[in-house]
């Protein structure tokens, strides 16, 4: 169905009219940066692209009061000297002639988002705005936001669509205080803010700001504030925020749609902001909502003041939209104490309203760890490494943003021919392999195993696993014969370690043992969910038990499986369910899902031949970049899921650090292991 980009060029037209510091830096150029940054990528072109039109003024009254619209309304006739008088009334706002219209763009804007994705008209899309708008209040604009533009646009969400849980994601810098007076009370709305807050001493400078504002009335739990209490904030940091707060908290609530308040002054080099969170580290936050609400996704421009960061962090987030493989990760993924302190305030103001919190399965750690120099705290905004990382952001992310994408998206290997038809459009249906001599050589090695079928079965999954490799598919799932799973697993491993990848992720379900002779060298992560124990062979060898709750089995994708996943930053990922796996096809898509973006959307499948039929499509649909289906209601973890898990923590966590999810006490240092 596509990404719908709304924009139209008269949000340009509102500027500052006299000296302000503290506002100049809300200028045209945002909107312009960004949407050439996505014409040169030639992104706009693949976007349905929707001009946008004024919201009317009972469609602001979803939100505020008729006297605050009149109030706006009147700055088109003003002069500058009263511009800048009224200006003064409020914090950090500047007013224009062209302010009402512009503001009014804006709402339209977020408004024909939402109608284009809850019609089905697109899947997902973004409002490139200004001015922004989740600092607005009923009766007040507030820094630089006139029009609380995500605000109406949940409104208009419930009323006109009777939606009944919408998700609000504010990743904008600054805390979203408009958005969440306005929801406070409101239990049909999750809406979930990180901000720079440094113990109250930085702007908007509000006590309500703090984790522990939790919303009130009916609306209790449905506020959460991640205060980031120091800047240098890191892509390690951000992606621990979500995989042990938001994430939890969102599968729960099961969304029906998720907006974005996107600001992109929490990336690097923004003045605002001061954090360290490279562009592509959007992309992969993106694809891990993308997971909730069927994809249903509307992202709204808040901040962002460094243009080049603001430019290419948009670009990366429409790529992600638009269904383009994540680039990697750069930098170790070790949260800093700060945030792990943040994060451990999140989950004790919350745990009293979340069933997916109070199975928290956070080990007792010991002292902490050292960090590799310059991460055991973040890096200070002045200091030359930080200096260093900035400087480097151009060209690194100019060459990350023009990454090829293989021209075949999702490639299928199936010995059933029948099979073929229950395939989603857009998967391609591999041919005859031709890869006779090779498939042979490593048959030899199995001789036993590999006989006629299960011969042509291995030739296939070697031809789709070499496009793979070759970078000419994106990904593929192949079927295996039964009593050949194992030894085709093992070739796989093999040939993916000769042809030249590095980190081999192997996630495997059901009875699949870890080959004798593979080295225990780093090069492959396996990790076997299988059996009734939890066991730690090594840091690179890992097993847990498969949960039966849908609690216990969202504990181990964002507990265990994408911590580790993340931590290792493999090239490739292997998916192979074995003998008895015992996954339902909802489980699996989602696992299949979230693994994507770790590996860029490198992923083999391997599924044996009596579950293919059942699993084929619903893999297909997933790795071609359709959202998962609902793992239905939320049941919490049971005890025995919460021991296996909290044991394997304990065991990891000195070598995983985004296993981390509370801050170690403060003691001396010992290498990791």
């Amino acid at each position: 169905m596509g990404t719908a980009l709304v924009y139209h060029e008269d949000m340009t037209a509102t500027r500052l009219l006299w000296d302000d510091p503290e506002c100049e830096i809300e200028c045209p150029e945002r909107l312009t940066a960004a949407l050439d940054g996505l014409r040169q990528r030639g992104l706009q072109q693949r976007c349905l692209c929707l001009t946008a039109c004024e919201a009317s003024e009972e469609e602001l009254g979803l939100v505020h009061s008729p006297e605050y619209v009149a109030l706006v309304r009147r700055t088109q006739t003003l002069d500058k000297e009263e511009l800048q008088a009224l200006s003064k009334q409020f914090d950090a706002v500047y007013f224009h002639p062209n302010t009402f219209h512009c503001a009014r763009l804006a709402v339209g804007a977020a408004l024909q988002l939402v109608d284009a994705v809850l019609t089905g008209a697109v899947h997902n899309g973004l409002a490139l705005v200004r001015p922004p708008g989740h600092h607005s209040q009923k009766e007040a604009a507030n820094g630089f936001c006139v029009f609380n533009n995500v605000a109406i646009a949940a409104k208009h969400a419930k009323q006109k669509y009777g939606l009944q849980r919408i998700l609000i994601v504010d990743w904008d810098i600054h805390h979203g205080q408009g958005i969440q007076y306005i929801f406070d009370d409101d239990p049909s709305v999750l809406y979930f803010s990180w901000h720079r807050y440094e113990h109250g001493r930085f702007w908007p400078f509000l006590q309500e700001s703090d984790a522990h504002v939790v919303g009130q009335g009916q609306g209790q739990g449905f506020t959460v504030n991640l205060p980031w209490n120091q800047v240098g904030m890191g892509n390690a940091d951000y992606l621990a925020a979500f995989l042990h707060v938001l994430l939890p908290l969102a599968f729960e609530f099961d969304p029906e749609l998720v907006l974005v308040s996107a600001g992109f002054d929490s990336a690097i080099g923004d003045p605002e902001g001061r954090m360290r969170a490279t562009p592509e580290c959007f992309a992969h936050l993106t694809q891990l909502l993308q997971v909730l609400a069927g994809g249903r996704i509307c992202a709204v421009l808040e901040g962002g003041y460094y243009l080049e960061s603001l430019a290419q962090s948009v670009c990366m987030m429409v790529q992600t939209l638009l269904g383009d493989p994540t680039p990697p990760l750069l930098g170790l993924m070790v949260p800093c104490q700060s945030a792990l302190e943040s994060i451990q305030s999140v989950q004790t103001a919350q745990a009293p309203h979340w069933t997916s919190l109070q199975q928290n399965v956070a080990p007792v750690l010991g002292p902490s760890t050292c960090f590799p120099e310059g991460r055991s705290l973040p890096l200070l905004a002045e200091s030359p490494a930080y200096e260093a990382a900035e400087a480097a952001l151009s060209p690194l992310q100019g060459e990350l943003c023009l990454r090829p994408t293989p021209p075949i998206c999702t490639e299928v290997a199936l010995a059933v021919p029948g099979a073929a038809l229950a395939l989603p459009p857009g998967v391609l249906l591999q041919e005859d392999s031709a890869l006779r001599e090779e498939t042979e050589a490593w048959a030899r090695l199995h001789k036993s195993l590999f006989q006629d079928e299960s011969l042509v079965a291995l030739g296939k999954i070697l031809c789709l696993l070499g496009g793979i490799l070759d970078g000419q598919v994106r990904n593929g799932i192949a079927a295996t014969a039964a009593l050949a799973t194992a030894a085709t697993v093992e070739v796989i491993v093999q040939r993916c370690l000769s042809h030249g990848a590095q980190r081999l992720l192997c996630v495997a379900l059901g009875q699949l043992d870890r080959p004798l002779d593979l080295a225990d060298d780093g090069r492959v992560l396996w990790l076997n969910i299988r059996g009734k124990e939890a066991a730690v062979e090594s840091v690179f060898h890992i097993s847990t038990p498969l949960p039966q709750t849908t609690g216990g089995f969202l504990s181990c994708i964002l507990g265990l499986v994408l911590p580790l996943a993340y931590g290792f930053q493999p090239d490739v990922v292997l998916m192979a369910l074995g003998p008895a796996h015992g996954l339902q096809n909802a489980q699996a898509a989602l696992l299949a899902s979230v693994l994507r973006g770790p590996a860029g959307s490198r992923i083999l499948a391997v599924v044996e031949e009596e579950s293919i039929l059942q699993l084929a499509r619903t893999l297909a649909q997933v790795l071609h970049g359709e959202a998962p289906p609902s793992l239905g209601p939320f049941l919490m973890a049971s005890p025995e899921e919460i021991r296996a898990l909290r044991l394997l923590k304990v065991q990891l966590e000195p070598r995983w650090k985004l296993l981390q999810v509370a801050a170690p006490p403060p003691g001396p240092c010992s290498p990791i292991a």
